[in-house]
């Protein structure tokens, strides 16, 4: 019998957001309110819209391998050259490329957990060890939410190939601000490359939370990786990038890069967005405020939400997750729950927030979940 790699077999699987209809037709409502994905609720922008209807013609060819223009763009917008940048099918397949153009088995990727699901998976493709750091709590007595840094610096060693430093964390929505990162980078080895995972950087408002293109500036061993799928409204066509300071680094990932993985359609719609980074930051800017009125809504139930820098917000219900997760389904609004600590909620649109809301209540009244979140 044909078997795969016994790291692989023990993996588990990737569980996206689920489809609302399906949870709809499943509890008989007719709609239901997904807020588990971190997607931005608005629709495509238009100059995307045009874009891809006029790409779409073309679609019996093969798309641009490098994709020249769209990483022209990118260098222009943030000051860097090509060579610096590196482009692929979401910022999830960039992490990909990152572990296999950096680990060989017996290394290890260190991050702090909990963060992004993926990266202990991406390790154990890789046949990388795991260094995993607790978070810590980012105000006294409160939840383990924020990043460990002078941790995760104490945890590298030898075999360390690959820190991720995700900022704002997903999914606890904190972030860690300029002193205590530039403390941890220059403690960093120089054989050690640092990503900062800025997913969510365009919905940062605290101005002591650095933009991590600006850290890299003179590090060789830093990069920063960032992705359409959020502000930019691309989650459908996936598209991530890299951004280096040491153009080795980015030639790396390109060679690790499966090959026209960013389709034609992807190419032109991500030129485009970045042509309408003004109606993107208008949209953000309208995420944010939902974001502040979110939050205040559910620090009036008794809810501790820690000051979120990403475009969700998370409940810390710690072992009732779970059960919240499933009473809030059974009201036709579907989170995201990590069992054991925590449920993520997108900020969706006021109408969907207060729907969720209102679920929320009804949770809380039921007993379900109390008002400690503990």
């Amino acid at each position: 019998m044909v078997s795969a790699r016994p790291a692989v077999a023990a993996m588990p699987a990737y569980r996206p957001g689920r489809n609302p209809a399906d949870l709809a037709r499943e509890i008989g409502v007719p709609r239901a309110v997904k807020l588990a994905s971190n997607e931005v609720a608005f629709p495509p922008l238009p100059a995307v819209v045009e874009a891809i209807g006029a790409t779409a013609g073309e679609t019996n060819r093969y798309p641009d391998n490098g994709a020249a223009v769209l990483t022209r763009a990118l260098a222009d917008r943030y000051g860097v050259e090509p060579a610096q940048v590196a482009a692929g099918c979401g910022a999830v397949t960039v992490c990909q490329q990152l572990a296999q153009a950096f680990n060989d088995p017996g290394s290890s990727i260190a991050f702090a957990w909990r963060s992004f699901e993926m990266y202990p998976l991406l390790a154990q493709v890789a046949g990388a060890h795991v260094q995993q750091v607790p978070l810590v709590p980012g105000t006294p007595g409160g939840t383990r939410d924020t990043h460990d840094l002078a941790g995760l610096a104490a945890a590298i060693d030898e075999t360390t190939r690959l820190v991720f430093v995700c900022n704002p964390n997903n999914p606890t929505g904190t972030a860690v601000r300029r002193a205590e990162l530039e403390r941890f980078l220059d403690a960093v080895p120089a054989h050690t490359l640092v990503v900062l995972d800025e997913a969510y950087r365009e919905f940062v408002t605290d101005p002591d939370v650095p933009d991590g293109v600006q850290l890299m500036r003179g590090r060789p061993n830093v990069a920063v990786l960032r992705t359409f799928s959020k502000a930019w409204g691309l989650a459908g066509l996936r598209v991530g990038y890299l951004l280096a300071e040491d153009p080795a680094v980015a030639d790396a990932v390109r060679r690790t890069h499966v090959p026209f993985s960013v389709s034609s359609l992807a190419q032109a719609a991500a030129v485009a967005a970045l042509a309408s980074e003004a109606e993107v930051r208008e949209r953000c800017a309208a995420v944010v405020a939902e974001r502040a009125r979110l939050t205040a809504a559910l620090r009036d139930r008794g809810l501790p939400v820690a000051d979120s820098q990403a475009n969700f917000v998370w409940l810390p219900f710690g072992e009732r997750t779970a059960a919240v997760a499933a009473a809030l389904e059974a009201q036709a609004v579907i989170t995201r729950p990590f069992a054991g600590e925590g449920l993520r909620v997108t900020v969706g649109t006021p109408e969907e927030d207060d729907v969720f809301l209102g679920a929320l209540d009804a949770v809380l009244t039921s007993g379900t979940a109390d008002q400690t979140g503990a």
